[in-house]
């Protein structure tokens, strides 16, 4: 069964009971998403939209120290799924791949903490808490938790063990800035290492975004109720586990039946895949002028303070630039933007063929630390829908810190 939650209050288990998420509707929020269509056609270009995201670990054993590369995991299956690059929409039934759409939406973690020094978007805290409830408590280091980054030009995320089966709750736009953010649980956040089936491949962020971006659920909590957007079809309530398409109920308007493969339903995270036109364009609308997350667009929180080296940075107009070269200690990895090279993969190879070392590029700037490798002649290959960009860099011997 899939447990998720919403808006400013708690979340109760779905499944077999069919309980529900409490919905608290926002009037700000609802007032704003009147006439959005005109409002985001006239006032939000095209663009891939960047959001900078911290994510608070709070951990009360070492499992729920969760590792760097848990986390990373959990942005590029979040980037997947906004970008509409995940594998399996090929199990998009073919009456909705007409209404599935791209939301031009990138989540990085953030380079830059309130201060403008280097980060790495990532916070680890102990708490002697050893399960939080959905009451905000994670938020505050008085309760146990820990305090958010500027909400207005970060997303807070936590990380840590909630009560019970509860899987994660989100804040709609329009709340308290001291409490924004997304809650998830520990042992589904990410694809990789600790996580648990059937909610193990990172969509119970995925879901809990749509709700930051303005979503609710396909059913609006009610019987039969509404979602405010025109092309998710009417259904009943909820749908858990994995369902077997056409599913109708007496509330569906044709044979198609309910979009249980939709991100706002709680089907498994393996049976879910997409996100509509509708849904896209009202995620979209809250970055407008006047939107209550507008404050994002432009950020340069994914951008790196810049080389500790103080290395000069070469003036390209190509989509990488790799430097210093020679190199001694330290290689930067500079993409012309953040959607250029966000989740493409570089790797490092001697003259003998060997592979020496691979990297996810998740910012315009990327350090690689070259201090293990041997002095010679290297070639560093950037690979991006089949475009092959090969460096030559020459790795010199010297004292490590320099």
């Amino acid at each position: 069964m899939k447990f998720a939650c919403f808006l400013l209050g708690l979340c109760s288990a779905v499944g077999v009971s069919a309980q529900r998420c409490i919905v608290r509707e926002n009037p700000p929020l609802m007032e704003f998403q009147r006439g959005l269509k005109s409002f985001v056609r006239d006032t939000l270009p095209n663009e891939v939209i960047i959001v900078p995201v911290v994510v608070h670990v709070l951990y009360n054993n070492t499992s729920e120290n969760i590792s760097d590369e848990q986390i990373q995991a959990q942005l590029n299956a979040l980037n997947i799924d906004f970008r509409r690059r995940n594998a399996d929409t090929l199990n998009t039934p073919a009456p909705f791949k007409g209404v599935a759409a791209d939301a031009r939406i990138a989540f990085c973690l953030a380079k830059q903490d309130p201060n403008g020094k280097p980060t790495s978007g990532i916070i680890r805290k102990y708490t002697k808490e050893t399960a939080f409830f959905a009451d905000d408590k994670m938020k505050s280091s008085k309760t146990g938790g820990d305090e958010p980054w500027d909400a207005s030009k970060y997303l807070n995320i936590w990380v840590c063990n909630l009560f019970g089966r509860m899987l994660g709750y989100s804040v709609m736009p329009g709340g308290d800035p001291n409490l924004d953010g997304i809650v998830i649980k520990t042992g589904v956040f990410g694809y990789i290492k600790n996580v648990t089936p059937p909610f193990n491949m990172g969509r119970t962020l995925t879901h809990e975004m749509g709700h930051w971006l303005g979503l609710k659920h396909l059913w609006g909590d009610a019987d039969c109720g509404s979602d405010d957007v025109d092309d998710t079809p009417p259904q009943k309530a909820g749908n858990t586990g994995c369902n077997k398409f056409p599913k109708k109920s007496e509330c569906s308007i044709n044979d198609f039946g309910d979009m249980f493969m939709n991100f706002m339903d709680f089907s498994n995270d393996a049976c879910m895949n997409l996100f509509t036109i509708g849904q896209v364009q009202k995620m979209r609308s809250l970055f407008a002028r006047g939107g209550f997350r507008n404050s994002f667009l432009g950020s340069d929180k994914c951008n790196a303070v810049g080389p500790e080296e103080g290395a000069e940075v070469p003036s390209s107009g190509d989509v990488l630039t790799v430097y210093p070269n020679p190199v001694t200690n330290r290689l930067y990895i500079r993409g012309r933007s953040f959607n250029d090279i966000n989740g493409k993969q570089i790797k490092l190879y001697n003259l003998q063929g060997k592979l020496m070392l691979s990297k996810s590029l998740q910012a315009q700037l990327t350090t690689i630390n070259t201090e293990s490798l041997p002095a010679g002649i290297y070639l560093v290959i950037f690979e991006d829908m089949g475009t092959r960009k090969v460096f030559k860099v020459i790795k010199t011997a010297g004292q490590a810190g320099q």
